[in-house]
């Protein structure tokens, strides 16, 4: 028979072979799918060996071999960085068996059920530590006897098997048929954890609750390569409210874009690039998840600045001032600056901001304000909703963003003489505002 070593040393050689060469680059879809389910449960089941390993040694293990710990001896002989040794460490605790005092016989793992999983590659070191996290959080308040429930549902739903049953049914032997399911990932597993832990220990989640308020915050960092850092936490319930606002912004649509009041056509020239219609593969929007999140945020903000029951500052709603020199914006080059931010922003910038808003002209001489005039170039309330109820959503071709989301653009410029009118007034998200969409189209 030939020794763990040995084993090891073949499956590692198998392993070699199918990395060699071109094999996987000549999958077809199918096998290459195929190729990451197996190959995922080669990992997982690598998981459970190194897991094994560490719960079945003695406590001197990693001294033996000149190390301070079980971490160091992770990080040298399986090349792992600290941070994935001491989870494997984690790991091993919630699975080991201790050998008793009184038969020397090895005891059950505190989690018996996740264990088998571990071994059987249907759970890794993350899927076991995401489902055993939450519950052992509340071990002090969780008898055994429902810990022992929570592990049995656990596994069988990391296994794709039927589940035990409630909570109610495991104490009255009724297991239920809940149906064969797919193998849970990670994140299935630490969602299904959480939710029993709140069944089983229903007083831990008011702790949680005031240390998730206690350490809620949201903080903008100093401008870096033109983008200020932001760092903090979400209450649950202010994250989700985000999501929500996220999906109706973001929301994908089908059918195409509507038939909108106003349409913009090619310009004469026939070097013109349009984009949105010359792509062959139909690439509309090519923003990330990320992105679409941040815009969202900004036309959220952006809605309420103008709603009528946000307090006043100065005086007035809420208002993004863009300080730019006149002759710059007469030509079309410099930079623009922003109260509150530390760094200049492009002459678009401002002309974004402008098109939604009014420009105020100060005259200075030697420092004196010597002239103020204000140039009004909103659309009114009722202009807007007649354009809204016209164009129903973002004029852009593919962009879905309601129309009660989006920016009330000048087609042709109020600076070069564009009426603030239905007719020379269009929706556009805060993205296509932003990014100048309508470049190279007419009205």
């Amino acid at each position: 028979m030939n020794s763990p070593a040995d084993a090891l040393a073949q499956v590692a050689a198998d392993l070699r072979d199918l990395l060699s060469g071109d094999a996987l680059a000549g999958l077809s879809d199918a096998q290459r799918a195929e190729a990451l389910a197996g190959l995922g449960e080669i990992s997982r089941l690598a998981d459970a060996g190194i897991v094994e390993t560490v719960a079945t040694a003695d406590t001197e293990f990693g001294h033996r071999f000149g190390c301070r710990g079980m971490n160091e001896m992770l990080r040298r002989a399986a090349l792992v960085d600290a941070s994935s040794a001491a989870r494997i460490i984690r790991a091993a605790e919630a699975v080991q068996r201790e050998t008793s005092l009184v038969s020397g016989e090895r005891m059950p793992a505190r989690w018996p059920a996740l264990r088998e999983a571990l071994l059987d590659g249907a759970v890794g070191v993350a899927g076991l530590l995401a489902s055993v996290a939450p519950l052992e959080r509340g071990r002090d308040r969780i008898t055994v006897e429902q810990r022992m429930w929570a592990d049995a549902n656990l596994a069988a739903f990391a296994c794709g098997d039927d589940l035990p049953g409630d909570h109610d049914d495991a104490d009255h032997g009724d297991h239920g048929d809940r149906g064969q399911a797919p193998r849970a990932s990670a994140d299935d597993l630490k969602q299904f954890a959480a939710a029993l832990a709140i069944a089983l220990d229903p007083d831990g989640a008011e702790p949680s609750d005031e240390r998730a308020q206690a350490r809620r915050g949201f903080t903008i960092g100093r401008v870096r390569d033109g983008l200020h850092p932001v760092r903090g936490g979400l209450t649950p319930e202010l994250a989700a409210q985000f999501q929500l606002i996220d999906d109706a912004y973001n929301n994908p649509k089908v059918g195409g874009a509507p038939d909108t009041g106003v349409r913009f056509t090619f310009d004469d020239d026939p070097s013109s690039d349009d984009e949105f219609n010359t792509d062959p593969r139909n690439v509309i929007d090519p923003r990330t998840p990320a992105q679409k999140r941040h815009d969202a945020l900004a036309a959220a903000l952006g809605i309420a600045a103008r709603h009528s029951e946000m307090p006043s500052l100065g005086g007035a709603a809420p208002t993004l001032v863009v300080h730019v020199d006149a002759a710059d914006l007469a030509v079309g080059t410099g930079w623009a600056t922003l109260p509150g931010s530390e760094t200049a922003v492009p002459l678009h910038v401002a002309t974004h901001t402008a098109c939604t808003g009014a420009v105020q002209r100060v005259l200075f001489d030697e420092g004196r304000i010597v002239g103020i005039t204000t140039t009004d170039r909103v659309f009114t309330v009722h202009q807007r909703r007649a354009i809204v109820a016209r164009d129903r959503e973002c004029l852009i071709p593919g962009c879905h963003v309601p129309a009660t989301w989006c920016e009330i653009h000048h087609v042709v410029e109020h600076a070069r003489g564009g009426p603030t009118h239905t007719d020379n007034g269009v929706p556009l998200c805060w993205w296509h505002h932003r990014s100048g969409s309508l470049g190279g189209r007419s009205a």
